[in-house]
């Protein structure tokens, strides 16, 4: 598994979604382009498509390095360090419930 040569294995961690979509934007009732999921804690934020890139943010304010392509949960990572994708193989996240649409 390509997780196994990240030098950052160890931060990617089984964890439980904080939201069902980004959870910035819920609170917002602000729209998001494809939640990413920070491996380390959970956090579910907006990609750098979205208009408020909360994921980004996140990694910012926290240095928590991989993040998940979460709806569906696409098995793949992304390591905002050095930005290098991750094959996360069958090592995804199970969603909560389906994700909020905005249009």
């Amino acid at each position: 598994m390509a997780t196994e040569t990240c030098t950052h294995g160890a931060s990617i961690r089984r964890v439980t979604p904080s939201a069902r979509g980004c959870e910035e934007c819920l609170v917002l009732g602000s729209p998001w382009v494809h939640p990413r999921l920070c491996r380390a804690r959970g956090h579910v934020g907006c990609c750098g498509d979205s208009p408020h890139r909360h994921a980004t943010a996140h990694f910012r304010a926290t240095g928590h390095p991989v993040i998940e392509g979460y709806d569906p949960p696409e098995g793949w990572g992304w390591r905002h360090v050095d930005e290098v994708f991750v094959d996360l193989g069958d090592d995804t996240t199970r969603q909560l419930g389906p994700i909020p649409r905005f249009v």
